[in-house]
């Protein structure tokens, strides 16, 4: 299994998560910070470095759909950024849904009772790691029920 990062693109922020070398868990990795919305230079050669570093074969984007699964300006700038990084990178980027993987990553921090002021800190990446998790868990579903369906024809 190829290895993968996870995004969770943020207007300052960019969380990063990368799978195991099996593609089986996604782990946090870190957040990259910029000053300003539109400054994505070094967010793409930190990201560029982590896919050195990773050996990764793909990069699995937060889509931030509204709850409606209508698209809003931050759908927008999410594919604007994921042409950006397929033309530097060379790599396939797919998007995944992000709806409530906030939500989900914040209930995390709570129930693991990091402090809310301290939660800040750590939630674009959490984000990240639930996004790649759902892409690598939806894939392996997919190639089970592949298995499946092969074995019933056989």
């Amino acid at each position: 299994m190829d290895r993968m990062i996870g995004l969770d693109f943020g207007s300052k922020t960019v969380g990063v998560a990368v799978s195991d070398g099996l593609g089986i868990t996604a782990q946090g990795l870190e957040i990259i910070r910029r000053n300003a919305e539109n400054k994505l230079r070094q967010t793409c050669a930190r990201i560029e470095a982590i896919i050195d570093e990773y050996d990764v074969r793909k990069i699995v984007l937060g889509l931030p759909k509204h709850m409606n699964n209508s698209l809003g300006d931050r759908v927008k700038k999410t594919l604007a950024f994921k042409e950006m990084l397929e033309r530097r990178t060379g790599l396939e980027v797919v998007t995944w849904d992000e709806r409530l993987t906030t939500v989900e990553a914040d209930r995390t921090m709570i129930e693991a009772g990091i402090r809310r002021e301290h939660r800040k800190e750590y939630v674009d990446m959490l984000a990240a790691v639930y996004i790649l998790q759902g892409y690598m868990d939806y894939c392996r579903m997919q190639e089970q029920k592949d298995k499946d369906v092969e074995e019933q024809s056989l």
